[in-house]
Parts: C-alpha cells; sequence; structure tokens
C-alpha cells in the first residue's frame, strides 16, 4: 500500500494525467508505514500487529509520548483474528463493568476517522438481539435495565417493531422458533476492519512506532522475575516492557514468560453471499438460533455462528457449519434463499472460564496482558489500546480494566459475560 501524504502532511499536488499513472504502478508513492531495520532495544514490545496491538502502541505514542516502541507480528498488519472477524461494534453487554468498556471502545470507534484521519468506514445500524423464548425475554429485559443504568440506549421490543426495522424477517408465529421480541440497540453498527488497522498502523508510523512483520516471537527473557525482552526470528529485543496483544496463541505467547492463563482456543467460522441491493439496515443476532447476520456497504451479507464445539487452532470452514447456518439464517429471512455464498473463514476466538478478558498486570513484572477476548475482541480495539497504554506508561493499571485482572479467577471476582456472548456479536 502506498500514500500521497504522511498522516498530518501537506498534500502532494498532482495532475489528472500523474494521477492516472500513479494509480497504475504506485511509482513514488510513499509507503503507508516504513519497513525499517529492527533496533535491539525499545521502551516497550508490543506482540500483536493486530488492532489491540496497533491501538496499544498508537495511544502509547499519541497520549503519552511513548514513540519508542516495537509492534512484532509473526504475520502481517492486520492477518489474525482482526482481519478474520465479521466487525460488528455494540456495547450492549450484561455487566456493569463490561457495558462501560465496550461503551467507551464504541465512542472512540464513532470518531476514529478523524482522530487517524483515515476512513474506517462505521456505520451506525442498529443491533437486535433477537429472543424466542420466554427466558430469552426476561434476560433482554435483565440487559435493557444494566445498559440504561450505565448511560447505554438499549431496549425491549416486541415483533412488530422488530418487523418494522427489518421488513425481511418472518415475525409470524408459524415458524418453529417465533419471535417474542428483541433487545435493541441502536449505537450497534459495523466497521470495516482492514481500514482500522490500517489506519492504527499508519497512525502510529507518523508518531515514531515502528512495525516489524514476518517477525515472530519465539522467547520471552526474564531476569529474577522481571521481563527484559524478547527473542525474535529477527534477533534479540531489550525492552522494559513486554505487551502481549496476540489472540489464538495468547497462552503459548505468555508460557514464554512462565505465565499460564486459564483460556481454551476454539475456532469460530464465518461466511460472505454475492452482493445485492441494500436491504437489511440493522445487525441481527439470534442466541437460540447460534446465527448473527450484517449486510456490508457493498451489499454482502456476512454470517457467523457461535464457536465450534471443540478446541482447536484450525482455520479452515467446514461444510457441517455452512448447513447449519443456511438452515438457521432462512429460518429467520426465507426470501434470501437464492442468494449464493461466495466463500467462508474461521478465526481462533481465546476464551476465559466467565467469557471476559485478561487484562494487566501478570506475576512477572513489566509482562502485561490483553488477551482472552473470546468472539468480541475488535469491538474493544480502541479502549484496550487506550487503557493498556495508560497502564504502561504510568505504571497504574485505570479503573476501566481493573475488575478484568488475571487475579481475578485465584480470588472468586469473576465478570461474567455468557448472558452477553451466546453467539459472540
Amino acid at each position: 500500500m502506498r500514500r500521497a501524504t504522511r498522516a498530518g502532511g501537506a498534500p502532494q499536488r498532482y495532475s489528472a494525467a500523474s494521477l492516472f499513472r500513479h494509480g497504475l504502478t504506485h511509482e513514488d508513492w510513499e509507503r503507508v508505514w516504513r519497513t525499517v531495520e529492527m533496533r535491539r532495544s525499545y521502551d516497550a514490545v508490543v506482540i500483536g500487529a493486530g488492532v489491540h496491538g496497533l491501538a496499544t502502541a498508537y495511544y502509547l505514542a499519541s497520549n503519552h509520548g511513548m514513540g519508542n516502541v516495537a509492534v512484532v507480528d509473526k504475520g502481517y498488519v492486520g492477518g489474525g483474528g482482526s482481519g478474520r472477524n465479521t466487525a460488528i461494534i455494540r456495547s450492549n453487554y450484561l455487566t456493569p463493568e463490561g457495558v462501560r468498556f465496550y461503551d467507551r471502545s464504541t465512542r472512540l470507534y464513532e470518531n476514529l476517522s478523524a482522530t487517524l484521519n483515515f476512513n474506517v468506514m462505521f456505520a451506525r445500524r442498529g443491533h437486535l438481539t433477537l429472543a424466542h423464548t420466554d427466558a430469552s425475554v426476561r434476560t433482554m429485559r435483565w440487559r435493557a435495565e444494566v445498559n440504561k443504568l450505565e448511560g447505554v440506549e438499549s431496549e425491549v421490543i416486541g415483533p412488530d417493531e422488530v418487523k418494522e426495522l427489518v421488513p425481511f424477517m418472518d415475525t409470524s408465529t408459524k415458524t418453529r422458533y417465533p419471535i417474542l421480541g428483541a433487545l435493541y440497540h441502536p449505537p450497534g453498527g459495523i466497521i470495516r476492519h482492514d481500514a482500522v488497522n490500517w489506519g492504527y498502523a499508519r497512525a502510529a508510523d507518523s508518531l515514531g512506532v515502528e512495525i516489524h512483520q514476518g517477525t515472530e516471537v519465539t522467547g520471552i527473557s526474564t531476569d529474577r522475575g522481571r521481563v527484559t525482552g524478547v527473542t525474535t526470528s529477527r534477533g534479540a529485543i531489550s525492552a522494559p516492557v513486554v505487551v502481549n496483544c496476540t489472540a489464538g496463541w495468547a497462552s503459548l505467547v505468555a508460557t514464554m514468560a512462565g505465565v499460564r492463563l486459564p483460556i481454551i482456543t476454539h475456532p469460530l467460522q464465518a461466511a460472505v453471499t454475492e452482493p445485492v441491493k441494500m436491504f437489511l439496515h440493522a445487525v441481527v443476532v439470534s442466541g437460540s438460533l447460534h446465527v448473527y447476520v450484517s449486510q456490508t456497504d457493498r451489499g454482502e451479507l456476512v454470517f457467523g455462528a457461535s464457536t465450534d464445539p471443540y478446541a482447536s487452532y484450525s482455520m479452515r470452514g467446514s461444510l457441517e457449519f455452512t448447513e447449519e447456518l443456511a438452515t438457521h439464517v432462512l429460518e429467520l429471512m426465507p426470501s434470501i434463499s437464492k442468494m449464493r455464498v461466495l466463500r467462508q473463514w474461521a478465526g481462533l476466538c481465546d476464551i476465559t472460564p466467565d467469557f471476559s478478558p485478561i487484562m494487566g498486570v501478570t506475576p512477572v513484572d513489566g509482562f502485561l496482558v490483553d488477551v482472552g477476548w473470546g468472539t468480541y475482541g475488535f469491538k474493544a480495539g480502541p479502549a484496550a489500546g487506550e487503557a493498556m497504554a495508560e497502564l504502561v506508561a504510568t505504571g497504574k493499571t485505570p479503573e476501566s480494566i481493573a475488575a478484568f485482572d488475571l487475579a481475578r479467577f485465584e480470588e472468586a471476582r469473576l465478570v461474567g459475560e455468557r448472558g452477553a456472548a451466546a453467539v459472540g456479536h
């Protein structure tokens, strides 16, 4: 990727002919972020070049003036979970801690294009979590009240209002799983995940952060209970702070520092259809049917389900997933039966016992973690990066993430979010 100006720089002027030539050849266009030689020492090393790692590095530089930071990734920018999700944004969680945290992230997302000077294509659509049983309706009312107490817009609506928001939805009483109501969350929406990653990478680079792709961490060095650096496929780096912002391999990376995490990794599959005229103006989720669906600005329908029931590091799609997904989606919207699925994929989800993340300090001084996000890590990227950057810079755990510390599992302070993450979106 190349661009005509650096972030915050003066725009270069091109004639129509030169723009056409540059568009075909990218000749003389400056790279979006630099490719530089890796140094042997940094003030902090962030492992993982997804939205969490890049956001942490960006806020370290922008909010705290720490530009001597390296982001390392064995793959490429946004090549992990940050590029394999369905890019749904919401804050209608179940616990007060979760609601406050995701509300902060949603607000950062809403203004992210202006913050980064990069169009991340955020679209506020509204988010519907369907209820098919009396028990589900009670849970939705519970969530709605918790949301309202935290200042987040959510309400329980009936089938007629669901039909008004999504005319193609089958809200009749003759279906196998009748829709009794829904939790309606107007601030929910979708965003372009690649643009978010590129925007954070571009902005962090402009502030001095170095991004090293194709650089695998093979070991983490410690001395008398304190982290001293990392060993990579391109050599060793010394640093007083190392932040683990990985997904899928979070527990393996932590083990390198001698830290055990209560995480199990499951695949999560998704699929996308051919593009059609825009007709679905809200994000629709059904926990009972284990399915969620939204429509992109290009017209594709993006589908997902719950995590695969087995622990695995496989990122291949399966026919079983496609058949089950199609069955459940058509129970909600029978009229889309002729649409063709173009492709499917999978990502890795690190799931904790209480379905909440692990953020903050560990028993190894200087080794910090921002992991265990399950199926909702992308939603949390901006707020997580902001909070982790504050922790690195000040040495004090921000109040917004205090409840998500690793010690809660030993001290029986679980933050149970399973009720808001039955399908994950």
